[in-house]
């Protein structure tokens, strides 16, 4: 069943439902490959499927947990290698990093229901944010990779579509 943002509900559920929807494209995206599939790159970046799902999975405990003072995993940024939370090692199994993106979605749920939209955390970069901001950032950005998901699954195997079919 498709998740559809409310027509008349209230903002951070709006914004949550929204945020759900585009998690649940890039899982959906996801199901039916196998591993190499999974870690294989598709374009000169060197951007894979399994890679995107770590990248999302770090951004979601950086800006949700991390900007609100919450317990989050050790994450896989790198001042000296920009791209270290977007590569799979070797020693990344599928398994482990769908673990980690669900772990992720949990924590970043966890804080998006005891903060309220007003209340600010210190981002990353130094500033003040509010809730309302991350919400709408991570809602951007997590569509934004979900849309590099739908491109590279569509040049594995055809597969198009933001949802799965009813």
């Amino acid at each position: 069943m498709v998740q559809r943002v409310p027509f008349t509900g209230g903002e951070k559920e709006s914004l949550r439902v929204a945020l759900d929807r585009h998690r649940d494209a890039i899982l959906w995206k996801l199901e039916g490959l196998d591993d190499e599939q999974l870690r294989r790159s598709m374009v000169p970046s060197g951007t894979s499927l399994l890679g995107l799902v770590k990248h999302v999975a770090a951004v979601e405990y950086g800006w949700f947990c991390d900007t609100f003072g919450r317990e989050a995993e050790p994450l896989p940024f790198d001042d000296d290698d920009p791209d270290a939370d977007l590569r799979v090692e070797p020693d990344e199994t599928t398994a482990d990093l769908l673990a980690f993106y669900g772990r992720a979605r949990a924590a970043a749920d966890h804080a998006i229901d005891e903060v309220g939209l007003e209340e600010t955390g210190m981002a990353w970069f130094g500033e003040p944010v509010t809730m309302r901001w991350v919400l709408i950032h991570m809602v951007e950005e997590t569509a934004r990779h979900a849309g590099h998901v739908d491109i590279l699954r569509e040049l594995i195997d055809g597969v198009t579509g933001d949802h799965r079919p009813d």
